[in-house]
């Protein structure tokens, strides 16, 4: 059955939703689309960009690039510093051996063994010569290094830094092939160390790179590990002290409690604890600054808001409870530069304790007008003056260490080739250790009286002959014609006529340089006898009273800082704050409060440098002054009275003497070509360096001289008394007994020495 097909409709055709038109079919066809790099091609301009960043970063370190004038003049200070500290460390160790030296012998001779003299003496000496370069190694600051040592520490920075390039290339080479032997054997961890610390530090090197413009160092950025005196300015003012402000009272926290100075440890701490403590104690400071750590403490400079910082010397005991410190470990010294700042030290230690020794003098290598050093600040600072036209007054009490700085004094004097050193004590030993250098040692009133009114008159006719021998209007010192240093030590147990004698010279001898030295146990005049104590141009205070501080340096003194009352003098056991002093009126030097230590030396040294002084030749006073003396009226008060009739009434207190009688007096050595004419005094003194030959000895106790006499000489001697003997001896100029130094057991006798007596022959 054949199957019907329905009909369909016909296919329509396709017709597009738009047409084209004939302009658009007209245009030319655009390019297909470029392809992407491949991921080779952009691994490649990477790496290719990371090399270029890795090659200019290593080439401007090698080339030193980043080091910017402040960090390459930072290697060449410090590099400097290093230096200094190693010389200064070496210096130290000579020294120490010096010490130990002398002290060994000085121990054997003690103990009997036999050490001569000279050995003594030539390791004293070295002693001193090493403290002497010591002082000078430590007293040299570090100065800012030079162009020539900023381009050496430049270039040799950069040599290091290719040196560390060239030696990790060579050294990576047995490590990477380690690393990979272990890797074949399993063991693959030395390979991952060494391919992670290779690829983090390509990491590093690799990184975009812009090189540093490093231009000029502006002032301001001055090396911090320069010394203070050399720190640059900064650009718009001057750079002074209190520059540095570490913090002011407007920082410290809320409810802040006091704490006490140990627990600080960094500046900013002990500015903390510094306002804290104060505003604990109503003390106005403001402001801390400039703070540095030392062996012995803190020092910094404080400012006040208000008053002056004399709050802080009157609060010094408080504030020391708050810092938990020793009595005067609170130690403000106000600036005259800043009237409300102070340099405020806080001490926990002997600030002195690193000050150098006395340093060598050799005899006649100094002049009077040359300054010379006797001690230390408590901030490390020289004290060094010259005693040329100086009239001087020290004052301390018992204990106080007078007699130390009158040696420290007269060390440096009797080193002079143009002055002599004269020596007055009514009631001790005066400079003692030292009178071997002395020309003159006056210990009675009589002695003492004769010697001032001589150098009075001899100031007076000086006045007169200045212009004839063409000085002008001051004497100048020279080996022909000497200056004259009088130390006079016990002023108080002077006599009155005494006292005045050395008031008139005082007045009157600065222009002629004979200068007197007055030591005392106050400065009030109950001890002077006279308010000459702030006349004096230079005068200082050690351990006293606090009447005798306002008494020498003004009414006002202590509240500008002049606390010598607060120095403590020696005991038997204990030094203390002997030898400690405030001081003012040192030639070339401003006025500061300031505490100062004067230098030791061991009574050997000093012995032994009097010993070497008097071998030299001890001067004596011009011929030209002597002879103008005797044109010269004497004071009325040392005139003999008559009445009416013309009769004695009353004799005179002192006699004018001439050089040689005043010499004789004193026990001292006659002049350079004065003969000792025959007699007993010039056999004793023959007899006596004849046994000391015999005995081969160069120096012999009064007894003992006197009993080798008597062994050597029965007929002469054997009747004489120890007495009658050293009045024989001073007759015939050798003087009273010295200190002759250890003999046997004994550490210090007195007696005759062999040269001085040869001397008087």
């Amino acid at each position: 059955m054949a199957t019907e097909i329905e009909h369909q409709p016909p296919y329509e055709p396709y017709e597009p939703p738009f047409e084209w038109s004939d302009e658009e079919l007209a245009k030319p066809a655009e390019p297909a689309e470029p392809k992407g790099p491949s991921r080779g091609d952009r691994i490649k301009a990477t790496a290719k960009e990371q090399y270029g960043h890795a090659t200019a970063r290593t080439k401007d370190w090698l080339a030193g690039g980043d080091l910017d004038p402040v960090t390459v003049i930072q290697l060449a200070t410090d590099a400097k510093q290093r230096k200094a500290d190693a010389k200064l460390a070496q210096q130290q160790r000579l020294a120490a051996e010096a010490h130990g030296r002398f002290a060994h012998a000085k121990a054997r001779s003690e103990a009997g063994e036999p050490v001569s003299a000279n050995t003594l003496a030539s390791l004293g000496g070295r002693v001193a010569a090493e403290e002497s370069k010591l002082a000078a190694l430590q007293a040299l600051p570090v100065l800012p290094p030079t162009d020539r040592e900023v381009n050496a520490a430049r270039t040799s920075k950069k040599a290091g830094r290719a040196a560390i390039v060239a030696g990790g290339g060579v050294a990576s080479l047995p490590l990477v092939g380690a690393a990979i032997e272990q890797a074949a054997t399993g063991q693959p961890m030395l390979l991952a160390v060494v391919t992670t610390a290779a690829g983090y530090g390509w990491y590093l090197i690799s990184r975009p790179f812009v090189r540093s413009q490093a231009g000029e160092a502006p002032f301001g950025m001055a090396p911090a590990s320069l010394p203070a005196t050399f720190q640059a300015e900064p650009t718009g003012g001057a750079m002074g002290v209190g520059s540095h402000v570490v913090m002011n009272v407007e920082q410290l926290a809320e409810g802040a409690r006091p704490f006490p100075l140990r627990n600080a440890s960094t500046p900013d701490q002990l500015a903390e604890c510094v306002l804290l403590a104060a505003r604990a104690e109503n003390v106005p400071i403001v402001e801390v600054s400039d703070v540095t750590r030392q062996p012995w403490g803190w020092q910094c400079v404080v400012r006040v808001g208000e008053g002056t910082p004399e709050a802080i010397i009157s609060k010094a005991g408080d504030l020391e409870t708050r810092f938990d410190l020793k009595t005067n470990g609170v130690r403000p010294q106000p600036l005259r530069a800043r009237r409300a700042c102070a340099i405020l030290r806080l001490v926990d230690g002997d600030p002195f304790a690193t000050a150098p020794g006395l340093p060598y003098r050799a005899p006649l290598s100094m002049s009077i007008t040359d300054r010379f050093r006797i001690g230390t600040s408590v901030g490390g600072d020289p004290l060094e003056l010259s005693l040329a036209g100086v009239m001087g007054l020290w004052v301390a009490a018992s204990g106080g260490g007078k007699t130390g700085i009158l040696q420290a004094l007269a060390e440096g004097t009797t080193a002079c080739r143009d002055n002599i050193t004269i020596d007055l004590d009514p009631h001790g030993d005066g400079l003692e250790d030292l009178g071997d250098a002395v020309r003159i040692t006056a210990r009675s009133n009589e002695q003492i009286e004769a010697v001032l009114l001589f150098f009075l008159v001899m100031s007076k006719a000086r006045a007169r002959l200045r212009a004839k021998l063409g000085m002008g209007k001051k004497w100048k010192a020279s080996p022909q014609h000497p200056a004259i240093t009088i130390f006079f030590d016990e002023f108080p147990k002077a006599t009155d006529l005494a006292k005045k004698l050395a008031f008139d010279l005082l007045l009157v001898g600065r222009k002629e340089l004979i200068e007197v030295e007055i030591a005392s146990q106050g400065g009030q005049k109950g001890y002077l006898g006279e308010n000459f104590a702030q006349m004096v141009a230079l005068k200082a205070v050690g351990p006293c009273k606090v009447g005798d501080t306002r008494a020498v340096f003004g009414d006002g003194s202590v509240k500008e800082g002049y606390l010598p009352h607060k120095l403590s003098p020696a005991t038997d056991t204990d030094p203390k704050d002997a030898g400690h002093i405030f001081i003012q009126g040192v030639p070339g030097m401003a006025d500061e409060p300031i505490e100062y230590a004067i230098h030791e030396t061991p009574s050997q040294v000093l012995r032994q440098l009097a010993e070497e002084r008097l071998a030299a030749g001890l001067l004596d006073p011009d011929q030209d002054s002597l002879d103008a003396m005797k044109g010269v009226d004497l004071p009325e008060y040392v005139e003999p009275e008559y009445d009416k009739d013309g009769d004695l009434k009353k004799p005179a207190p002192v006699e004018l003497l001439t050089w040689e009688q005043l010499l004789r007096l004193c026990g001292a050595e006659p002049p350079a070509g004065a003969e000792l004419t025959d007699g007993p005094a010039r056999a004793a003194v023959e007899d006596s360096v004849t046994v000391m030959e015999k005995a081969g000895v160069d120096r012999m106790k009064t007894e003992t001289l006197l009993a080798s006499l008597q062994d050597y000489d029965p007929d002469a001697y054997d009747e004489m008394g120890v007495d009658e003997f050293k009045a024989l001896m001073k007759k015939a100029g050798a003087g009273a007994p010295l200190t002759l130094g250890p003999i046997g057991e004994e550490k210090n006798p007195r007696g005759f020495k062999r040269d001085r007596l040869r001397h008087l022959l």
